[in-house]
């Protein structure tokens, strides 16, 4: 008998173990309009990212990672949902007073893992309902944000002192400064003030920068001295701003002494603004086709790093195609929180991926993508090495081997007829079977010209 505790001691060690390990933290930073080339660790000659770069070195830099859409409000609403837009409703981008908006109906990570013991925080952009701050559709806080800071959509007037945040339901009034410090300094102020200490915390950081209309403070835009174009030295002061703040939060978790228990998460919504060349935006797509509102490459390939200390390989690299929709069960995962089991989750866990544990993952849904906005209606479907994309109306279709031919200049249709095909037929079957679940609102707002029909009834609104 007195074997007995030892034998007990040693039966449930495993148990105690798995219990007793703590819940990472978990920030999620999302930059605007940023392109696949803007980072000077993804290659861009000229813009000063030092905070980035850095962090590049410190865990996995992803060079096929991909946003869920090529305009922000969808990209977003799968990050939060593991669905794709069309699925999950928000399935364009969102004008003010529009009745598309993140329903109630779907679980959101905040939701699950405040659930799970996690407090939690958003700051900077929304762009996720067209009601923002009114009853009739969901707010932040009804996604499961213990505390939020955002806009409905851009920073107003400018980034510049922006007059248009609200904290908590409550309108903030002009800020003094510029907007992806004063987002970064919210959420500083948040993690050392506001937060519960003993809970882990899910920190969503989503700049405005560099979505245009900009504006950089000055102190930047002076690191760019040879530059004869004002409005590209703007745009280059404003990744770097971006940067800053980013580099802000990373000092404060060293600060905090949180980067070790932290995982930190950094990408972007869509491709760069404009034609990069004369035209407000002057991002980098690194030599990819397309642009924002565009499903080749540059306006869906973003920039993807995560840092994960103790757990993520510093300096390591992966090519494995990883998405916005995938951002959900990977976190997930992370907190030990099971996903959904009763809807379609688009997303997969891809932390193995992350960790270097696994060369690859299994698709249960393909890389699909669908965005509706003229000139460039398609959709789009990665298997493999492989793209498919098609108008509109699902009657012209493009072939691309992306590992072999990133920039999309040889279209294989013809050549590969057996393999057009076959991913031609999957990809009708899966455009069905995206629009069968969403809800009506591509039909209804294109049949009145876009414009909502007037307001639903608030129960309505919010499901």
């Amino acid at each position: 008998m007195k074997q007995l505790p030892l034998l007990l001691a040693v039966l449930f060690a495993p148990l105690v173990s798995a219990q007793a390990a703590p819940q990472p933290n978990i920030i999620l930073f999302l930059a605007d309009d940023l392109g696949y080339g803007d980072l000077g660790t993804f290659g861009h000659p000229l813009i000063k990212t030092p905070n980035l770069d850095a962090f590049a070195k410190q865990g996995v830099k992803l060079t096929n990672c991909y946003a869920a859409s090529a305009v922000c409000s969808p990209s977003r609403s799968a990050l939060l949902t593991g669905r794709t837009p069309h699925r999950n409703g928000v399935y364009t981008w969102i004008a003010e007073g529009s009745e598309v908006h993140l329903r109630t109906s779907e679980v959101t990570l905040p939701k699950l893992l405040k659930g799970a013991g996690y407090t939690t925080c958003h700051s900077g952009k929304w762009h996720l309902n067209g009601l923002f701050n009114n009853p009739a559709q969901p707010q932040p806080g009804d996604h499961g944000y213990d505390w939020w800071m955002a806009t409905q959509n851009n920073a107003a007037p400018s980034h510049e002192n922006p007059a248009n945040f609200v904290r908590n339901g409550e309108p903030v009034g002009q800020m003094q400064g510029y907007s992806a410090p004063l987002v970064a300094g919210e959420a500083i102020t948040w993690l050392r003030e506001k937060r519960d200490p003993s809970k882990p915390f899910f920190l969503a950081v989503w700049t405005h920068e560099p979505h245009y209309p900009i504006k950089s403070d000055p102190k930047f835009k002076a690191l760019y001295p040879d530059l004869a174009d004002d409005v590209q030295r703007e745009h280059y002061a404003n990744v770097t701003q971006m940067d800053h703040a980013f580099g802000l939060l990373m000092k404060s978790l060293d600060e905090q002494k949180l980067a070790d228990s932290t995982f930190v998460y950094f990408t972007s919504d869509n491709g760069p603004e404009g034609d990069g060349v004369k035209s407000p935006g002057r991002g980098s797509t690194g030599g990819l086709r397309g642009r924002k509102r565009d499903l080749h490459e540059g306006g869906i390939r973003e920039p993807g790093m995560a840092r994960w200390p103790g757990h993520i390989q510093p300096g390591s690299t992966s090519d494995v195609p990883v998405i916005g929709s995938d951002v959900f069960p990977t976190l997930l995962a992370l907190a030990g929180v099971e996903a959904p089991k009763d809807r379609v989750l688009d997303g997969v866990n891809v932390l193995p991926v992350l960790t270097g544990t696994a060369s690859k993952v299994e698709r249960p849904q393909p890389l699909f993508w669908k965005l509706l906005m003229a000139p460039n209606a398609k959709v789009a479907m990665r298997v493999d090495d492989w793209k498919i994309l098609a108008n509109a109306d699902l009657t012209e279709f493009e072939l691309y081997n992306i590992a072999a031919d990133v920039r999309e200049t040889t279209d294989l249709k013809e050549a590969e007829p057996q393999r057009f095909n076959a991913l031609r037929e999957r990809l009708l079957k899966h455009n069905a079977a995206v629009d069968a679940e969403g809800p009506d609102w591509p039909q209804r707002l294109h049949a009145s010209g876009g414009k909502p029909k007037g307001e639903s009834p608030a129960k309505k609104q919010r499901e």
